[in-house]
Order: C-alpha cells, then structure tokens, then sequence
C-alpha cells in the first residue's frame, strides 16, 4: 500500500492528486498557466482534505521536473521539496515527456506498433521531444530539436509515429508524412499517478535527493 502525493506544474495545465497504489483519489486542476504558484498549495490541502488524508500519511512526493515552463518547473520543485523536508518523505522525479507518453499508451490498442512522441512548445520552431514505444522504452532520449521538413523522416519511413503535446501543433504545418499520426494528448493525473507508483514500488526505489536534485531544463535558462 502507498500513498503519494503527486505535483506537476511543468505546462500550461497544473495539477496536483493524492493516488493509493497508483490509482488518483483526489486532484485538482489550473489551466491558467500564470496562476500556477498561488494554486498548488490551496490545491494540496483541498485535495487532502476531500480524500479525507493528512500529509503525515503520505509514504512519497513526486514532482514532474521538467522539461516544461523554466518557471512552472520551479514552482513545482520548490514546493515538492518543501514538503519532503518539513515531512521527512522521499521525494521521485518524473519526466514529463515520460508522463505524456504514459497518458497515451494508457488510452491505446497494445497490438498497434505505433511510437510515440510527445512534444513540448519551446518557442519559435523548437520542441522539447522523446521517442518512445508502447512499453515505454527509450529510443529518443528526451532533448530540443528545431523542426524542420527533413525531421524524422527516416523514423517515418519505417514506423508509423504519433505525435501529440502542445509542440506538436508546429509540426502538424511542417509535415506530410503518411507515417505521421496526431493526437491530441495532455498529461493527466493517472498517468503520473501510476508512474510514480511504479518507481515508488521498484524492488530499489530511485528516490532523489531534494538537496541536489534539479528542474530538468535541457537548454540553459537564460534572461536578457
């Protein structure tokens, strides 16, 4: 049996969810991309107290570091690292390109041999991206990359690939390929819910040191 607390303000949409053994019993969502710091604390405490749960209970946090909002990421860690320590619970990282692909194969026919990559709007004609198979399994490793026509054609060529997430939307205009497929796909609660559960119940949890561990940013953060 787990408890954990789940908190992702790594895109546009927030949202937070107290799961039992992966499965969400609480959330609560914010879709104001500018709100999202002033809405992750009332949120977990609303979420708590609907399902009837205190914080002491709680057996991990997780977080989604990134990639995503330079600022969004922060918000998040700070306020998943805040808990861990006042708590004393262990804290998991998750990756966001990760938790939309989870979202995806969660809704999909498993006998289709489709890859996925979801993409993250990183301004201009760039994307944060990943390629991954039903299972989960790396083929891309989560990176940027500037779109252009001649982008993963020869992935294309021999697989037909879903796209999906806010980045995608580009790439729709760019490409024409009969391989390329669109979805439209946003994280969702349970599939950060059952991520988190599933590296919490790993046989050596890969747990992260709130004192060191950092946003996944990928490109430098930078202001002019």
């Amino acid at each position: 049996m787990s408890l954990i607390l789940n908190i992702d303000t790594a895109t546009e949409i927030a949202q937070v969810s107290i799961a039992r053994d992966g499965v969400v019993l609480k959330d609560a969502v914010n879709k104001d991309s500018k709100e999202h710091a002033a809405f992750v604390q009332p949120a977990i405490k609303n979420i708590m107290a609907l399902a009837g749960i205190t914080l002491a209970e709680i057996d991990a946090i997780a977080v989604m570091a990134g990639p995503g909002s330079y600022t969004g990421l922060r918000v998040g860690m700070a306020s998943a690292k805040g808990l861990c320590y006042a708590l004393n619970k262990p804290l998991l990282a998750i990756n966001t390109l990760e938790s939309m692909a989870m979202a995806v194969v969660m809704a999909a026919d498993r006998e289709e041999k489709k890859l996925l990559c979801p993409m993250i709007d990183a301004r201009r004609s760039e994307v944060f991206t990943a390629i991954y198979d039903l299972s989960l399994n790396i083929l891309l490793e989560p990176q940027a990359i500037i779109l252009d026509e001649n982008s993963y054609v020869g992935l294309l060529n021999e697989h037909p690939v879903v796209f999906f997430g806010n980045g995608s939307d580009k790439w729709k205009t760019i490409c024409k390929h009969p391989n390329a497929e669109f979805q439209c796909v946003n994280i969702d609660s349970a599939a950060m819910a059952f991520l988190s559960f599933k590296r919490f119940s790993d046989k050596i949890p890969k747990f992260s040191d709130p004192a060191y561990l950092e946003p996944l940013y990928i490109k430098e953060f930078y202001t002019r």
